[in-house]
């Protein structure tokens, strides 16, 4: 591969290697490389492997309250084959990958290959300069569709998305409140309110502390503008700045 090409693909990915040569292998596709040691095949493995521990890392740091079931659902959404796929073309990595004749004359390229060569790029990124590095071009793509698959796949959990706002917009904690309970023992209510960085937030009544905590939340998220309630009782939330 030309130094145009590695100069350009560094361009795009906003970093330089130390070793260009790990570069010039994450664009190197198997069907015109000497043997399948020198095509991406072996960095795609590791990138793979990659994008999923930064994934999960993410979701586990800024979404305490998303069980493991709804965090597996949140990265099967955001690390699927289409993903991967969008990412190298929004990027224009599928037009540096070098590939073999037959390949090459194909009208476009198969999205499987699109998407491994997104997964070699970020196994070369890991190889060359470390977790940190690849993970800051991981979450640069990917940051956004993680945040609209918590918030589409997730609504009802509102605790989760407001421990994500609060954490981004204010630096905070949310921190919940007992404020008062009704009832007899085996029947009571609870009502509960949030505060973020001292502002305190409506509180709301629930049939336990676990509801009044939700409905507390998207009492905040409502007060933010990033929940609404329609007519018809349905919560939307929007989480784009």
């Amino acid at each position: 591969m030309d130094d145009a090409t590695l100069d350009r693909a560094e361009d795009l990915l906003e970093y330089d290697f130390a070793d260009r040569s790990i570069l010039n292998r994450a664009l190197t596709h198997a069907s015109t490389a000497a043997t399948r040691h020198e095509s991406n095949e072996r960095l795609e493995f590791l990138g793979d492997s990659v994008l999923g521990l930064v994934v999960c890392q993410h979701l586990h740091r800024n979404f305490p309250d998303l069980l493991e079931g709804d965090m597996t659902k949140v990265k099967s959404a955001v690390v699927s084959r289409r993903v991967c796929a969008e990412e190298a073309r929004r990027l224009g990595l599928d037009q540096l990958l070098v590939l073999g004749k037959g390949m090459a004359a194909a009208r476009e390229l198969p999205s499987s290959v699109a998407a491994a060569v997104w997964e070699s790029v970020i196994g070369a990124l890991y190889v060359d300069g470390g977790l940190e590095v690849a993970e800051d071009f991981i979450l640069a793509a990917l940051r956004e569709r993680i945040e609209q698959a918590v918030a589409s796949g997730h609504h009802h959990n509102f605790k989760s998305v407001l421990q994500q706002v609060a954490q981004q917009d204010f630096a905070s904690t949310p921190v919940y409140s007992v404020l008062d309970e009704k009832g007899p023992d085996h029947a009571k209510c609870f009502e509960v309110s949030v505060a973020i960085a001292g502002r305190a937030f409506p509180p709301r009544w629930g049939p336990n502390k676990k509801r009044a905590e939700q409905d507390a939340a998207l009492a905040a998220l409502e007060e933010l503008s990033i929940a609404r309630i329609s007519d018809n009782g349905d919560v939307h939330v929007d989480l784009t700045p």
